[in-house]
């Protein structure tokens, strides 16, 4: 009588009580987390509960994190190196209008770049008179460079291209931070 299913059908049958046990055990936010790793690797994190900007620098090659969105966004720098290991490096750039990164090239090295605010043209290609490649690109596209290859970006928007960049290998000199790009041509 008192096992009987169909008198309670909804809490007493198995299958009804535990339709999704995982909802039982559920993972529990720890808010001594941050407290656990030094801020150095979480300079982020420390910035947003002291409300200030991110502090822009090479942080390389210390364990590392970072609102990537945010602080490309706050660099207004032409290049900046953000983090710079023995294997890989991340760069921050800001685009001005009608600018460009300048035509280049990469012999023993690939590229990623993920632009997150502008629009602009890239272009690539074999060789540097013949770069047969072309594509728009804009906010949240990304696109990859292989080693070898000549390119460009070229701002075709009415506001800066703020873009990050990861060469592996590095391609810059650890702490590089070049204001405008007539300072990266020299």
């Amino acid at each position: 009588m008192y096992n009987d299913y169909n008198m309670y059908p909804l809490t007493c049958n198995p299958y009804y009580m535990f339709q999704c046990p995982y909802l039982r055990n559920t993972p529990v936010c720890n808010p001594d987390l941050r407290s656990q790793f030094p801020s150095q690797y979480l300079p982020y994190v420390k910035q947003v509960k002291d409300s200030n900007p991110i502090v822009l620098r090479d942080y390389g090659p210390n364990p590392f994190v970072v609102d990537i969105e945010e602080a490309t966004k706050q660099n207004n720098n032409f290049r900046l190196a953000l983090w710079t290991g023995k294997h890989l490096q991340l760069t921050l750039m800001s685009i001005n209008v009608g600018e460009d990164i300048g035509l280049e090239v990469h012999p023993h090295l690939d590229q990623f770049i993920r632009i997150e605010e502008g629009e602009g043209l890239v272009k690539m290609g074999d060789q540097k008179d013949r770069l047969d490649f072309q594509a728009n690109v804009r906010d949240d596209f990304a696109f990859i460079i292989p080693a070898g290859k000549w390119h460009n970006l070229i701002n075709t928007g009415n506001k800066p291209i703020k873009l990050y960049s990861i060469y592996a290998p590095p391609q810059h000199p650890f702490g590089t931070v070049h204001k405008t790009k007539a300072d990266a041509d020299h």
